[in-house]
């Protein structure tokens, strides 16, 4: 899809993923916060799932608690690769890769700069507890479904720029 309106159609794909994850992330964590309550567990799916609210300073499994600045710095260059990577855009996939890593980067970012205890250090609203494993958030699945796909699609060989390339079936 190298045309100049099929990449412009990837960028609308991209953008779009990124609003609604976005929007869903901030909008589930704005219900969490007005319907639950710290310290109290909804079960949803036996204890396996659960409702859990808390607010989280550190990064996955609270890894970091004590450096969030540290981690917004890293944020930011993630937002910033996935920004420099999406003008490579030339497939469906990668679009969908990229959209669902930007908005869930920018979800959990924007909690980092406008929630206490203040801008670069605030803390991660995190509401969906798994088992006795973690509690995540929508940011969060959408990351960790990007991170997926971007495995199998590097696995795969596909380009960000284009389509799979098979090096077996180059012309030589």
């Amino acid at each position: 899809m190298s045309t100049p309106g099929g990449r412009r159609r990837l960028y609308a794909v991209l953008a779009s993923l990124a609003a609604l994850t976005l929007v869903a992330d901030q909008g589930t964590k704005a219900w969490a916060l007005a319907a639950l309550r710290p310290g109290e567990s909804v079960e949803v799916v036996g204890s396996w799932i659960r409702l859990t609210l808390l607010r989280n300073p550190g990064a996955a499994f609270s890894i970091g608690d004590g450096a969030t600045w540290i981690l917004t710095v890293v944020s930011l260059a993630i937002l910033g690769w996935v920004l420099v990577a999406s003008r490579k855009v030339g497939n469906l996939p990668w679009a969908v890769a990229l959209g669902l890593l930007l908005g869930g980067a920018l979800g959990n970012l924007g909690d980092r700069f406008f929630r206490s205890p203040g801008p670069g250090r605030g803390h991660v609203v995190d509401f969906i507890a798994y088992a006795d494993w973690f509690v995540g958030n929508v940011a969060d699945i959408a990351i960790v479904v990007a991170a997926g796909l971007i495995m199998v699609l590097t696995y795969r060989g596909t380009s960000i720029s284009g389509p799979v390339h098979h090096p077996e079936h180059a012309d030589g």
